[in-house]
């Protein structure tokens, strides 16, 4: 393929030296004649582990060439990628002055060109970037409409310094975010090398996922430097404590827990939680990272109390009131509050969870939801049915198998306040209103 690529920092001379050296003829565009200069020598802009003799190689077989010029580099070309710069404004927004201008100069070159053409923005950017600001400057300088005359899409890059070309070579997926089905073919012709799950999906998921990443990836280190000064005080060895930890493939480095919703409760992780604090705190240890994992989570307690607030009905059907499914334990389940704050502003709760039985709860259970709900008996009901038939709202507060259907059970003026996401497609058709905590 022919590929033009705008912008030859840090990503745009990686993205375009593989592309060359996998077989595609590219153009790369800077407005600095110095790293043009650079790349038209076979010289590396930048320092990277390998890249030199890429360049060297692709240039000489003339895969590889640079320019100034816009005009030649779209011309020359059947897809654009966009790899300048966003860097932080003052206030911590992200500056796009660079994309904006880069896609006014794609515009006009689109103005004077016959053929279909996509541009495919790869730079980090935030949701809604592509089609709110990419989209109208590419339609306006251009004259031609995206999705007919043009094609447009997102692809982020997960490229670390240091080990570039190999994150390239070997990504842990590779994200298209398409308009259309014509531009995102394009684009996925561009890894047909890489040994990579594809995932196509649309431009602000895909914009998205690299913040979500990155975040974590910041969480990860300060998560990881936060226990190390735990460990130092009480003179534990944080690497071990770590190698040991990440053993653990099927929570701790694995999906589990990633999944937006309700809060956490339980007998385990709010204890837990916090003991740490309060031994750190002993150890005059300022953890701000782990400090805020409970008030994040109490936020996510008030959040679910205030979507049923607004709904301005005082019929409530609570389903699940253990704090997840299969289990009866009622310690610190996050439901539990959410009820008993409902109780207190005066709603008419009824709650049904098929696995607590009130004659059976024991010990520190049973003593917790006396403490906290010492009315709870006459909230119970037996059945789902006598849940759902008199309540306006229905609260789903764990993913119980007896509550899957419950969205298809509906009536036209219920309403479905959805804590654990029983509806995988709330876009989808329900008789009655939907509402979903974190989506």
């Amino acid at each position: 393929m022919e590929i033009s690529v705008f912008g030859l920092g840090y990503v745009g001379c990686i993205t375009a030296t593989c592309l060359a050296r996998d077989g595609h003829t590219v153009i790369g565009v800077d407005v600095n004649p110095d790293k043009v200069a650079a790349m038209q020598k076979g010289r590396s802009p930048i320092v990277e582990t390998g890249l030199l003799e890429l360049i060297s190689e692709t240039t000489s077989a003339r895969r590889l060439q640079a320019t100034t010029d816009t005009d030649y580099a779209v011309s020359h070309s059947q897809l654009s990628l966009i790899c300048v710069g966003t860097p932080s404004r003052p206030n911590g927004d992200l500056e796009t002055t660079y994309v904006r201008r880069v896609c006014e100069q794609i515009g006009a070159a689109l103005r004077r060109k016959r053929s279909y053409h996509v541009v495919v923005l790869r730079s980090t950017v935030l949701p809604g970037t592509t089609e709110a600001i990419a989209l109208p400057i590419l339609e306006q300088h251009s004259g031609k409409r995206a999705d007919v005359d043009f094609g447009l899409a997102f692809n982020p890059e997960f490229l670390r310094e240091g080990s570039a070309i190999r994150d390239y070579d070997l990504p842990p997926r590779t994200v298209i975010g398409e308009r259309d089905k014509r531009s995102g073919d394009l684009v996925a012709a561009l890894y047909e090398k890489i040994q990579a799950p594809l995932v196509r999906t649309n431009c602000r998921t895909a914009e998205t996922v690299k913040y979500a990443d990155n975040t974590f990836h910041a969480v990860k280190i300060s998560f990881a430097n936060e226990i190390g000064n735990f460990c130092q005080a009480e003179g534990v060895d944080s690497h071990e404590v770590m190698k040991i930890f990440c053993l653990d493939k099927k929570l701790n480095l694995s999906p589990a827990y990633l999944l937006p919703g309700y809060a956490f409760g339980g007998s385990c992780l709010p204890k837990d939680v916090r003991a740490l604090l309060y031994r750190m705190k002993t150890r005059d240890l300022s953890s701000p990272l782990l400090e805020s994992i409970l008030p994040s989570n109490e936020r996510q307690k008030q959040q679910a109390i205030e979507l049923v607030r607004r709904l301005d009905k005082k019929n409530i059907g609570v389903l699940g009131l253990s704090f997840k499914p299969g289990t009866d334990d009622l310690r610190e389940s996050p439901t539990v509050n959410l009820i008993e704050t409902l109780l207190g502003k005066g709603y008419s709760v009824r709650v049904y969870d098929p696995n607590v039985s009130l004659a059976h709860l024991v010990g520190a259970n049973k003593a917790y939801i006396e403490q906290q709900l010492p009315h709870i008996a006459q909230l119970m009901r037996d059945s789902l049915d006598e849940v759902l038939s008199g309540a306006e709202v229905i609260v789903a507060a764990n993913r119980e198998r007896a509550f899957a259907d419950v969205p298809q059970r509906l009536g036209p003026h219920q309403t479905l306040v959805d804590l654990v996401r029983l509806v995988e497609h709330p876009n989808g058709t329900l008789k009655g209103r939907y509402y979903g905590i974190a989506w």
